[in-house]
Order: C-alpha cells, then structure tokens, then sequence
C-alpha cells in the first residue's frame, strides 16, 4: 500500500511510518518536524516565521511538492489544520488531495472543534479547559475559538468530507464517536519498541523528569506541577531530583530523560500521551494521566501503571510527596509501565490496527 502522512504532533507520523515501511509498505511523510520538536520527515514543509517573505515561500514549497502528493492509495492529515494557512486554503489543498488519491482520513490527535465542544459540554470531569467553576468550563487557552467560525466549520467540513477518522487519546474519541458512529475509531499511540531500551536508574533516589513546552505551560498544567515538584524536591534534596526540559528538540529530551524514572506528563489528560509512553517505554514510572475509562478503552483490567494525577494543588503535593518518601515504590510501576507500552502502544501492533481500519474505509 501507498501512504501519505501530512503533519505531524510529537512524533506520531514518523514512528507510525517506521512500522508501515517494516510492515512492506511505501510511505511518505510531510511535515514540519512539529516545529522545535524537529521530528523526522521525508519532506519538509517549515514555516519559518509569521513574515510575508516567509508564508510566500512556504506556499512556494507547497506548489513545488504538491504533484508529488497524488497516487496514493491512503492518504492521512494530523488535524482538520494540517496546514499552516488560511482555512480555505487548507480546504483547496484537502479537496486536491481527495481527488487525486485513493481514501483520505482525519487524525483526531490534539484539540479540535468536536473535542472543544465535548469539554464545554461537560462530558469530562476536568480537561484542558481547566476543572470546572460552579459548572462552566474557563478555557485556559483560546481553544474555544474551535467553537466559533470558520474554525467550526471548516473542522466539520473536513470531518463529514474524510473516509474515516482515527482518535489517539481517549478523550479524542469519546468526542467523535457519538457523532460519527464507526467512521470514527480509537488507535492507540505508537512507539518504537525496538528503538527504546529501558534506561531508568532505580538506585533509591527519585528523578522527576518534567518537559515543558514554553507556549504550552498552562495548557498542559505543567506550570502547576512543576510548581509541587520544586516545593518537594526543596524538602526532600536527599531522595529527589529535578529534571527539567523546556522546548528542547526531541532528539535532546530523549537524551535528558535518560537515567531518570519518574516521568512528569500532562494534568488534565484522562491518557498516557507520547511523551509519557517514551518513557513508560524506557522503563520509567509515569504521572500523568491514567483514568480507569483509558483503561477500559484498551481492555485492560490488570496492568495499571500510571500514577492518576487530577487537577488539585494539594492532591498533586500529596502525590509527590508520598513518592519522595517512598522511592522503592517506583521499580515495579517502571517495569510495569514498558509491559504496558509493549502490549498496547507497540508500533507494529498498532500500524496493524491503522491498516486494518484504512482497508474498512476504502
């Protein structure tokens, strides 16, 4: 099979293209490298600035690179903007997509419309938009302009308009499924097993590890947890350390993640995301997002590695502390969290189930 992969978020593209290929099949990804993240690709599509100069030659490459983009028997973009232009742009390149290939598909992997929606409608207990204050969700953000034209539509169109439509997280799929019925699918993450060997150090000193991405802080509810990790790395300098990345490329955070074996992930996720299960690969522990309805999703009734963190200041105090005066606790969620990663995220297993949906909708 021949396959086109547009975009990219934390790497997902490119270590699903790394099973596909091992699975036989040709596959071609072009992205920006997630911007500072500068994951790989086979061709680069970079806006380098918001300057004129700058969207006049990202445009320029775009029309150099589009004959390339036909033939191919799937084709798969990373949000409903899987550009970085205007939406009707976006929308004439989706159309010349459709139209000279075989089936396209929407990935539900960040914030969208139809997640933004689900959050305001309170279907979760607490999302990215914060907890909610007497019963209304405040968006941390501006992601409530997915709820507001043209982003609304444009979201829509594209959704309706796809083959199918595949959600990563939990969340995603919880806010396309009852829209879409089977067209929408939950796919786990993947990771390459085979390219991580466990790395962490369990030696009786715990080693927080924390990425920050500097325009995300609030988003992801870093800032806060970055926040009870200092005040508990201060008490306790003889069991801990902190580790602290901050929009390093991803080259670089795998290098600084090494030898720790606490992975800090995101506050207000219901699932582990791909930072977490890198390090859940490397053997590491993880807080960050592990509600029982992710595990439910993966069928999972035993394994349940990821320590649960809810946004509350002084339950997340409460978590790190008891892990700062505990650290012999950490070997046995590190060692159940790469047999998690192994048996769920593995990346042929799930370029198996892509394949598997692709070749439904086609």
């Amino acid at each position: 099979m021949k396959i086109l992969l547009i975009g990219e978020y934390s790497n997902l593209h490119w270590t699903l293209s790394e099973a596909l290929r091992q699975l036989g099949h040709d596959v071609t990804v072009v992205s920006d490298g997630c911007g500072w993240m500068d994951n790989r690709r086979d061709i680069d599509l970079t806006l380098k600035d918001s300057t004129l100069k700058s969207r006049l030659a990202y445009r320029a490459r775009l029309l150099e690179i589009l004959s390339r983009l036909r033939g191919y028997d799937v084709v798969q973009v990373i949000s409903p903007v899987f550009l970085r232009m205007g939406l009707s742009e976006v929308r004439r390149v989706f159309k010349y997509l459709k139209r000279n290939n075989g089936s396209i598909f929407l990935g539900a992997f960040g914030t969208d419309y139809y997640y933004t929606k689900t959050c305001l409608e309170g279907a979760f207990r607490y999302s990215d938009f914060g907890a909610p204050r007497n019963g209304v969700f405040e968006s941390l953000e501006d992601n409530t302009l997915w709820n507001e034209s043209p982003l609304k539509e444009h979201n829509i169109y594209i959704a309706e308009e796809c083959n199918g439509i595949i959600a990563c997280l939990y969340e995603y799929y919880r806010s396309y499924s009852p829209v879409f019925g089977e067209k929408a699918a939950y796919v786990p993450l993947p990771i390459n097993t085979d390219a991580i060997t466990p790395s962490a150090v369990y030696d009786g000193k715990v080693r927080f590890f924390i990425g920050i991405q500097k325009h995300k802080a609030r988003l992801k509810g870093s800032d806060i947890m970055l926040e009870a990790l200092r005040k508990v790395a201060d008490a306790y300098p003889a069991t801990t350390e902190l580790h602290v990345a901050e929009s390093v490329p991803y080259h670089e955070y795998s290098r600084m993640m090494r030898g720790c074996n606490l992975l800090i992930d995101q506050l207000y996720s219901y699932t582990p995301g791909m930072n977490a299960l890198q390090g859940m690969a490397s053997g590491m522990a993880v807080a960050g997002g592990g509600e029982e309805e992710m595990y439910a999703l993966l069928g999972e009734t035993e394994n349940k590695p990821v320590i649960n963190v809810v946004p509350d200041n002084d339950e997340l105090f409460r978590i790190f502390t008891d892990i700062a005066r505990h650290p012999e606790t950490l070997q046995e969620r590190g060692n159940a969290s790469r047999l998690f990663v192994e048996k769920h995220h593995d990346y042929k297993k799930v370029a198996e189930k892509y394949l598997a949906f692709w070749n439904s909708k086609i």
